[in-house]
């Protein structure tokens, strides 16, 4: 950090510093005091709580609710003790007085003076220092727009509850304060991005909720964290309508979310669904499924196995994540649903209350918008209605023709023992009619409804897989006989193992939305998609369809989509398809923050080789370092020797973490072999990995994606390694782009092609 000169306004902040920690000491004490008090208060209420008490539920769920508000007041106090702002800005309203707004991470009022001692950063005027200059500017809130002058922008250093340092700033970008914090190593980066957040991050982070956003996002761009805290401005905005259980992240891996698991908390937000797709995925479906690692089917590839047919796995995935085989599968389930409904009339005895045609009218038409099982539900409604209402009518009309029928016979025949006999025939008959219909009108509904056959979302899929002649009829208008042919053998094989793939979540998510709808505990309004570019359109339209909403930012970059097999390569065309008529705002974040200029014109080097124009390239923050170190060695023993020494400037530098990437998962095994001596003991890491530890990691290059570390080493990016082909490329760049400030690049033997530009 730089030395502090001393600062005319020196003693005036350190002085302010102070009286805001000891106001937030007091303030935690006494929230803490009505804390406790409020627990005494629950536990009484609970030794004599009775559920059925409806006055004493609604005191209970109150006094639990202000607990759990007193809790996050807490927590936020003691996390501002040691830093209570970051920033300041001297706002002069128009016509109104000059405001000292100091932000930080929560709100703090003055209960004496009336005064904000911190402002919330999420707050609209925050707004003002994250994208105001200097002079004339203005901020949009609840009562419009407020027009007024900046006079002054201040950033704060303060560790521990001790003001180190402050600068006097015009913008954001490329100032001290912002290279100071690049230039920290990677564990307080995540936590410490709010300070640092940038216009064109802002615009992200505060765009509207209830329109689409795609966020085209350089590799170290902030995709990640400016995700996590778009969720906790979004909550903060519409914490009256919304609770945090109504958003979701989905991240790509478990190892991911642990990489990232305490970034909301350190923002004050608690309870947000924090998932993957494929975790997401079975809970919609209602049922734990045996599912291939999302990474087997790459991991092939990258290995270029010989008895793989490469282009025809590649096919098979690409048509599977399409919206034309989402289509093919609503045609199948649009025969399943002409189909659905008993070709009986619902009656009673003799006595017809629906129709076949009036029952499938329903079915078809007037619920068409629901679900399956949901009409069903509807339709239950209707039948059970009819009974309750026409039962009494119809035992009143058999009684009526029983009598009718009785006097018949006593005219027809004057008073005889078989006369007698005939009449107590009729009416026994009669009674035993009446307390059939009075019997099976109870259960006719479910009877009736019982001749439904209804199957789950894996047996309707394996139903259509398996029907090789309504699979290839259906598909045949998007793919020819051969393909479809190889789509189903491919999917029938894999499902006949009991397993589904990563392909198969998404066609079993919708036929589980169309067939039963979705579960009551289902109840996300807006999903934040992080790695976006690795869905599949089918992925996003069922997404979409389930929340029944829009309300998604979809953040990803094109540069780093290794799975473009099946995922998208193009936003504009996503928006299209997807969002249509809802018109996404398309935003992007242009600039790299995480590597060094040297680091990043290395890994733009690579990126170019595709010589992709469509391919947005990264540009880095004036922040220089060491040069990329590209060297070629003899062996992987060779490589091993080096990393070892680079693996000591570790604690050197001050640095915490690093990886070593190697291509596959053998060349991972291989390595840490060798390392079985050494006094370093990297830890691999693979596709079931659910914890990130931080340290010295060797991971495959198709796991490394969305992390950061202070030091990589590419093990050996060789010309045999790493190919002209596009995914080569792409996995070796997202390698390069992974670390903050030291990149060494190996090869055992010829360098790779795509790095010959590299330092040149």
């Amino acid at each position: 950090m730089i030395k502090l000169i001393k600062h005319p306004d020196y003693d005036y902040e350190l002085k302010r510093v102070n009286y805001t920690i000891k106001y937030l000491k007091e303030y935690n004490k006494i929230i803490s005091e009505q804390k406790k008090a409020l627990d005494s208060q629950i536990d009484a209420q609970l030794k004599h709580f009775d559920p059925d008490n409806k006055e004493q539920f609604t005191q209970v769920t109150l006094s639990t609710s202000i607990r759990d508000s007193f809790h996050q007041k807490m927590q936020g106090a003691e996390r501002s003790i040691l830093k209570p702002y970051f920033a300041r800005v001297d706002f002069n309203e128009v016509n109104s007085n000059l405001q000292k707004i100091y932000i930080g991470k929560m709100s703090l009022l003055n209960e004496g003076t009336g005064e904000f001692l911190i402002v919330d950063w999420r707050a609209p005027i925050s707004n003002l220092y994250y994208d105001g200059r200097i002079g004339a500017a203005s901020y949009n809130c609840p009562d419009g727009n407020i027009k007024g002058e900046i006079k002054l922008k201040r950033q704060y250093v303060i560790e521990e509850g001790t003001l180190e340092n402050f600068f006097d700033v015009d913008i954001t970008t490329n100032d001290d304060f912002l290279q100071a914090c690049l230039g920290s190593s990677k564990d307080n980066r995540l936590k410490d991005i709010v300070s640092t957040i940038q216009s064109e991050q802002n615009r992200v982070i505060r765009a509207n909720m209830w329109k689409p956003l795609i966020v085209q996002g350089a590799a170290g761009g902030g995709k990640t964290t400016i995700a996590l805290h778009r969720i906790a401005y979004l909550i903060y905005t519409f914490e009256k309508k919304l609770k945090p259980e109504n958003f979701m992240i989905i991240a790509p891996s478990n190892f991911f979310l642990s990489y990232i698991s305490d970034v909301l908390p350190e923002l004050g937000v608690e309870n947000v669904r924090q998932t993957t797709f494929e975790a997401f995925a079975q809970k919609v479906i209602g049922k734990k499924l045996k599912i291939m690692p999302s990474t087997k089917k790459l991991s092939d590839l990258v290995n270029l196995r010989e008895s793989l047919d490469c282009e025809g796995i590649k096919k098979v995935s690409n048509f599977k994540s399409s919206l034309e085989f989402k289509t093919s599968i609503k045609s199948f389930l649009n025969l399943i649903e002409d189909n659905f409904i008993p070709k009986e009339d619902f009656k009673i005895h003799t006595f017809k209350l629906f129709s076949a045609s009036e029952i499938r009218k329903l079915f078809l038409e007037d619920y068409k918008n629901l679900p399956f099982m949901k009409r069903i539900n509807e339709i239950k409604k209707h039948l059970t209605n009819s009974v309750l209402n026409n039962k009494l009518r119809i035992l009143e009309e058999v009684e009526a023709s029983y009598d009718i029928k009785l006097y018949d016979i006593k005219r027809a025949a004057p008073d005889s023992i078989e006369r007698r006999q005939i009449i107590i025939k009729t009416i026994d008959e009669r009674d035993a009619l009446l307390k059939s219909i009075k019997k099976n009108s109870k259960t006719l509904v479910k009877n009736y409804l019982s001749k439904i056959s209804v199957l789950s979302p894996l047996e309707y899929y394996n139903k259509f897989i398996n029907d090789e002649r309504l699979f290839n009829k259906f598909n045949s208008s998007y793919i020819d006989c051969k393909l479809s042919e190889l789509v189903r053998k491919t999917s029938k094989d894999i499902l006949d193992k009991n397993l589904v793939e990563f392909e198969d979540l998404a066609p079993l998510m919708y036929i589980k939305y169309l067939v039963y709808g979705l579960d009551e505990n289902i109840n996300v309004r807006h999903i934040i998609i992080d790695e976006a570019q690795d869905f599949s359109l089918f992925q996003f339209s069922v997404l979409k369809e389930i929340i029944n909403s829009p309300s998604f930012t979809i953040l990803g970059d094109l540069c780093q989509g290794i799975y473009s097999f099946r995922g998208v390569n193009d936003w504009h065309k996503t928006a299209e398809l997807i969002f249509g008529e809802n018109d996404p705002d398309l935003l992007k974040l242009e600039q790299s923050y995480r590597t060094t200029i040297e680091i990043m014109e290395a890994a733009n080097s690579v990126i170019k080789f595709l010589n992709n124009k469509s391919l947005p390239l990264a540009k880095p923050v004036i922040r220089h370092g060491d040069p990329v170190i590209v060297l070629e060695k003899k062996s992987l023993a060779e490589v091993k020797t080096a990393i070892e020494k680079n693996l000591c400037e570790l604690s050197k530098n001050k640095l915490k973490s690093a990886a070593i990437i190697c291509k596959t998962m053998e060349e991972c095994t291989e390595l840490k072999r060798l390392f079985k001596n050494s006094k370093f003991t990297p830890k691999i890491v693979n596709e079931k990995e659910d914890d990130y530890s931080g340290g010295i990691l060797i991971i495959p290059s198709y796991l490394v994606k969305g992390l950061e570390f202070d030091m990589v080493i590419v093990a050996n990016a060789s010309k045999k390694q790493y190919t002209a082909d596009e995914l080569d490329v792409k996995l070796l760049y997202i390698a390069m782009t992974r670390p903050l400030h030291k990149l060494y690049i190996y090869s055992v033997g010829e360098k790779a092609d795509m790095l010959k530009e590299v330092n040149k």
